[in-house]
């Protein structure tokens, strides 16, 4: 067997894990950016400044935020459960210290300091959850996408063949979470809201990157026989055209209906593609071809996955554009966030009770077919990753209230902090050295350029497939390999950040 379809072989045929073990898994990535800002602001607290260095803060960067996903998906994944747990008595005993240590609220109870928490004014243009949750998402995909071709990566976390929900299946829907909780009608951009069919023309015109990318992607796997997970996408297909397609759909259904009714419009979607799967011939087609034999024949036969998921995708999609409009409504004050976190879990309990009814009842997850019950997985599971980074930023939100003119980047900040009985304390950083403290970060850098993170991620991937037998490499070879390549993506990224290069072409 050539090593070829060695690799391929090595990605198929996979069932994928539990629900539990993804819940479980999800609550590293809000962890790590907790453990990072305390620890900025006990230096802050023990050294009375910030820390300044760049090369410090990306070595902190990639040490924090980085580093534990990378083993926990590989030598920690046995151990899964007790990685999130290290962490987060880490995190305890720093906010702790930090607690004991403050400058601020010295001697207040902490009922009062609740109190006074509660009541701080928040930053309201900017939802740095967002940005967090976009870039993690990315994080997550940039490691997957090279770690799964390495035998320490588990077979339960690649992506499922026919039913059941993999690690890297969530993540694919997660892109499209991500995406449309910034897209314009979530943003509820002028544009979006007047000229209806002019504003969608320009928006599928700005899809074009998209698709350029995506024939890019088909051309250089076709000309070097990379290796392919066929029932991925298809023949032809990738996700670069799932994305583009998604978009300009998207834009259309919103041009016609208000984006305030886009659950409903998600809801009928995904019950009508889940009827059209049952009462048609469908299913089987999708799973089998149109022979029975898996026949790859034909345009249509040949990428069926990729062209029918479309339905589910957008089903998403829209669930996910109007999560953003509640998001993205203006809010001032931690207790408005507190609702908003209350409401979201109140969600995902009744979203979880119906994928239960409908994995039972109906349909199981499928990530291939992007049926009704991964539709409500990923949305479910989507809301609960971007409330534990919600709970994170108010988390760090207390903790610098605590100590004065402290700051963390990717953190909300303070528009106006409640009044202490110290008059220094009320007297706000200035504006110049906040933004510069701020900007210092490697979750800006990599937001800053998404899409060049994630197409340089894919290259790279590429590049380590062709040098490396990943299929045979021992654990040191693997955890070198995959340090040095997030290394290098995440270098180029801050690099770009500190040059202050955004590589936009459209």
């Amino acid at each position: 067997m050539s090593q070829k379809l060695q690799k391929e072989a090595f990605i198929s045929n996979l069932n994928g894990t539990t629900l539990q073990e993804i819940s479980v898994g999800l609550t590293l990535a809000p962890l790590c950016v907790a453990c990072r800002g305390l620890l900025l602001v006990l230096y802050h607290q023990h050294y009375g400044r910030p820390l300044s260095s760049r090369k410090y803060l990306l070595l902190l960067d990639l040490t924090v935020l980085v580093a534990p996903l990378v083993l926990s998906c590989t030598v920690l994944s046995p151990v899964l459960p007790f990685v999130p747990s290290t962490i987060f008595l880490i995190c305890a005993g720093l906010f702790s210290k930090i607690y004991h240590g403050r400058n601020r609220y010295v001697g207040t109870p902490c009922r009062q300091i609740i109190s006074e928490f509660l009541k701080t004014s928040l930053e309201p243009e900017y939802v740095p959850s967002i940005t967090v949750f976009r870039v993690y998402v990315n994080l997550l995909t940039a490691i997957s996408i090279l770690a799964v071709d390495f035998p320490q990566y588990p077979r339960r976390y690649a992506k499922t063949e026919t039913y059941g929900t993999g690690v890297m299946d969530f993540g694919v829907g997660a892109f499209i979470f991500g995406n449309a909780l910034v897209c314009p009608e979530a943003r509820q951009k002028s544009g979006a809201a007047q000229a209806k069919f002019s504003y969608l023309a320009r928006q599928s015109l700005a899809v074009w990157p998209l698709v350029f990318l995506g024939l890019g992607r088909l051309v250089s796997v076709k000309a070097v026989d990379y290796h392919e997970h066929l029932s991925e996408y298809g023949v032809h297909w990738n996700f670069f055209f799932t994305l583009a397609f998604v978009r300009i759909a998207a834009s259309l259904l919103l041009s016609l209906a208000p984006a305030q009714k886009s659950w409903i419009v998600a809801v009928l979607l995904a019950v009508f593609y889940q009827f059209i799967l049952d009462v048609t011939p469908l299913k089987v087609f999708v799973f089998y071809g149109s022979d029975g034999r898996d026949s790859r024949v034909g345009f249509l036969n040949a990428n069926r996955e990729g062209v029918f998921s479309l339905l589910g995708y957008l089903a998403i999609y829209m669930a996910s554009v109007q999560v953003g409009l509640y998001v993205l409504k203006k809010r001032t004050l931690v207790k408005d966030w507190i609702e908003v976190i209350c409401l979201f879990l109140l969600t995902v309990f009744l979203l979880f009770i119906f994928l239960h009814l409908t994995q039972t009842y109906i349909d199981p997850v499928s990530r291939r077919l992007a049926n009704l019950a991964f539709c409500i997985w990923v949305v479910a599971h989507g809301l609960t990753f971007f409330i534990l980074f919600l709970v994170t930023d108010l988390i760090l939100v207390l903790t610098k209230l605590l100590v004065n003119g402290s700051g963390v980047p990717c953190c909300w900040n303070l528009s106006q902090p409640p009044s202490t009985n110290k008059k220094h304390d009320s007297e706000p950083m200035s504006i110049k050295r906040e933004e510069k403290l701020l900007s210092v970060c490697l979750i800006n850098a990599i937001n800053k350029n998404q899409l060049v993170f994630f197409l340089l991620a894919n290259v790279m991937t590429g590049i380590v497939n062709m040098m490396i037998d990943t299929i045979h490499s021992n654990t040191v070879v693997t955890l070198f390999v995959l340090h040095l390549y997030m290394f290098t993506n995440c270098l180029s990224m801050y690099i770009l950040h500190a040059k202050n290069l955004i590589l936009k072409w459209w």
